[in-house]
C-alpha cells in the first residue's frame, strides 16, 4: 500500500516538474521578443536589460521569502555563486549581446542546443545517465525542427563569429548550471537558490555598467514599452521562470527539463508572429511539428528500450 502511495506521489511529482518546464519555456521563448524590443525600440543597452530585470526579481524574492543569508557551508556557497555567474551574468549577458552583433536568427538556433549540451555532459558526468539512442535520435530530429523555425522567413544565416560564439556560451553556461543545479537542490529550497542566483548574477554583472553609456533611470521609468517589458522580464522570466526551473530540475532530472528548450524555438516563432507581425511559413509550420514530433519520438524510444530491458 505505501509503494503505491509513494510511487503516486512521485508520478504527481514528474507532472508538476513537466507542467513547471513548459511555463518556463513559455516565458523564456517570449522573453526574446521583449529583448529585441528593449534594444531596438527603447534603444536600451544589454547590460541594463540584465541589471534592471535581475534587481527586480531579487528584491520582490527578498521580501516574499526572507532567509538566512549564507550556505551551509563554502564549497554550496561557490556553487551558487557559480549559478549566478553562469545563468546570470555570462547567459544573459552573452544572449543579450549576441543579439546585438549576429541575427536573432543565429542566437534562437545556437541557444538552442543547450538540450544536446546538457545530455553530452550528464553522460560524460554520469555514467548511469547516459543517453540512450532513443534519445540521441529525438533530440537529432527536434534540433532539425528548430532549424526549420529558425529559417522560418530565410534560407541563409547571416555569419558573424564573435555574435555566434556568444550564443554558443550562452548555451554552455545554461547546460553547466542546470547541473549545478541538482547538487543544490537537495539541500536547499527554490526561494534560496533563486535569490542568490540573482544576487551573484547582479554583482559580476555590474562592471559591465561602466563599459558603455546607459540611459537615467528616470528615462526609463517614464518609457511605457520599457516598463511594460522589463518587469516581464523581471517577474515572469526571472522571478517566476528561475523558481520553477530550479524545482523542475529536481522533480524530472536535468536532462529532461532542458529537453524542453527545444520548444522555446516554437514559441518565440509564435510570439514575434502576433507581436512584430512576421509570417509563419510551411517552413515554419514543419519545425513545429518535427520538434514535437522528436520530443514525441525520444520519450517513446526510451520507454520501450526500457521495457525490453
Amino acid at each position: 500500500m505505501s509503494t503505491g502511495i509513494s510511487s503516486l506521489k512521485k508520478s504527481n511529482s514528474s507532472i508538476l516538474g513537466h507542467i513547471g518546464a513548459l511555463i518556463c519555456v513559455l516565458m523564456w521563448g517570449t522573453s526574446f521578443v521583449s529583448t529585441k524590443a528593449l534594444l531596438d525600440i527603447v534603444n536600451m543597452q544589454p547590460v541594463e536589460i540584465f541589471i534592471y530585470r535581475f534587481i527586480l526579481a531579487y528584491i520582490l524574492i527578498a521580501l516574499l521569502k526572507p532567509s538566512k543569508l549564507f550556505c551551509q557551508n563554502l564549497r554550496d556557497e561557490f556553487l551558487l555563486m557559480l549559478c549566478g555567474i553562469l545563468s546570470g551574468s555570462i547567459y544573459f549577458l552573452a544572449e543579450n549581446f549576441a543579439l546585438r552583433y549576429t541575427s536573432t536568427a543565429n542566437v534562437s538556433l545556437l541557444t538552442s542546443t543547450s538540450p544536446l549540451v546538457t545530455t553530452l555532459i550528464v553522460g560524460i558526468l554520469y555514467k548511469a545517465e547516459r543517453p540512450g539512442s532513443g534519445l540521441v535520435i529525438g533530440s537529432i530530429v527536434a534540433m532539425f525542427g528548430v532549424a526549420c523555425v529558425i529559417f522560418n522567413s530565410s534560407f541563409s544565416l547571416e555569419v558573424n563569429p564573435l555574435g555566434d560564439m556568444l550564443a554558443l556560451a550562452a548555451s554552455l553556461s545554461w547546460a553547466i548550471y542546470s547541473i549545478i543545479l541538482r547538487k543544490l537542490n537537495a539541500n536547499y529550497d527554490v526561494w534560496f537558490i533563486t535569490r542568490k542566483t540573482f544576487f551573484y548574477g547582479i554583482i559580476t554583472a555590474l562592471p559591465f555598467v561602466f563599459l558603455e553609456p546607459v540611459q537615467s533611470p528616470m528615462a526609463i521609468l517614464t518609457n511605457p514599452v520599457a516598463i511594460g517589458n522589463i518587469l516581464f522580464l523581471g517577474l515572469g522570466a526571472s522571478l517566476i521562470g528561475f523558481m520553477l526551473w530550479a524545482e523542475t530540475v529536481k522533480k524530472v532530472g536535468a536532462i529532461k527539463a532542458n529537453n524542453y528548450m527545444y520548444l522555446q524555438s516554437i514559441v518565440t516563432l509564435i510570439a514575434a508572429a502576433i507581436v512584430l507581425s512576421e509570417p509563419v511559413t510551411i517552413i515554419g509550420i514543419l519545425g513545429i511539428l518535427l520538434i514535437l514530433g522528436g520530443l514525441w519520438l525520444g520519450d517513446f524510444l526510451t520507454r520501450r528500450q526500457k521495457a525490453t530491458r
